[in-house]
């Protein structure tokens, strides 16, 4: 699969794409069939919300899943990245983030070359997030929400938050995000199940509590150049993979039939 000239510019100018269902919904089964065997393992790369057992975000899962370990090689994923920034990209981070039915945390405002940086090391804001929507996702059970073109603006001040929910994140204050949704607006990242979002390393987004009856579970690789590798190994390796071999797309069936890989 590959991005048309015309989805290549339209992320370099909004900071995103959104393509409906990328992915058909027999490959999404296959994948959500998964997740109760790998949410129900407790080990520190399920971290839970912090007022439930729910768990919040699961990482590593191409390490703990033969069929995430595909799905991280997948064309309709790795060739868009490729395109975007060339063909030396390692796995930096595998995970699926949850937001339970009437439980769902919020995700604060953020951008995550704040985390790779101020975390990890990394160089360059290079780094690309590739989603896959497990469920439909509406404007009501907890959407992320992009601020259009807040990219441009480059790399925002950014504190750590180590309180307001279980997984630690470096954010954007209030005053700021203000000023860029003035500038580029807001766009709920809505869809079908095998939805696929497409997002840079700069770009400002966030997410509301799920206080809905719907579950909204996301699928999130990120890929980043080797050539803009973390320097550091400060946090564990679930958070950020050591293993920098470029990764190679498999074939386009791999998901449903393993062997045309």
């Amino acid at each position: 699969m590959r991005l048309t000239n015309t989805q290549i510019a339209r992320f370099r100018d909004d900071g995103f794409l959104i393509l409906p269902s990328l992915f058909s919904l027999g490959e999404v089964a296959l994948l959500k069939a998964e997740l109760p065997r790998l949410f129900a393992e407790r080990r520190p790369e399920n971290f839970r919300e912090k007022g439930s057992d729910a768990v919040r975000t699961a990482m590593a899962l191409h390490l703990r899943s033969e069929v995430y370990a595909r799905l991280v090689r997948h064309p309709r994923l790795v060739e868009p990245a490729r395109q975007l920034l060339g063909d030396d990209l390692y796995i930096q981070q595998v995970k699926v983030n949850a937001k339970a039915a009437f439980s769902g945390d919020v995700w604060q405002w953020h951008y995550d070359f704040a985390t790779h940086h101020g975390e990890d090391g990394v160089p360059e804001p290079l780094a690309l997030n590739l989603h896959v929507l497990l469920d439909e996702v509406n404007e009501f059970n907890g959407p992320i929400v992009f601020i259009r073109g807040s990219h441009r603006r480059g790399v925002a001040p950014a504190t750590l938050d180590t309180e307001t929910t279980s997984y630690p994140l470096w954010v954007v204050d209030d005053e700021t995000v203000a000023c860029l949704v003035a500038e580029g607006g807001l766009v709920a990242a809505k869809g079908p199940p095998g939805t696929v979002l497409i997002f840079g390393d700069t770009l400002v987004h966030g997410s509301s509590i799920n206080m809905t009856p719907w579950p909204r579970t996301i699928f999130s690789l990120i890929l980043n150049p080797v050539a803009n590798a973390l320097t550091r190994h400060k946090r564990p390796e679930h958070q950020h993979h050591r293993d920098l071999s470029p990764v190679a797309p498999l074939g386009d069936g791999c998901l449903l039939v393993p062997a045309t890989g």
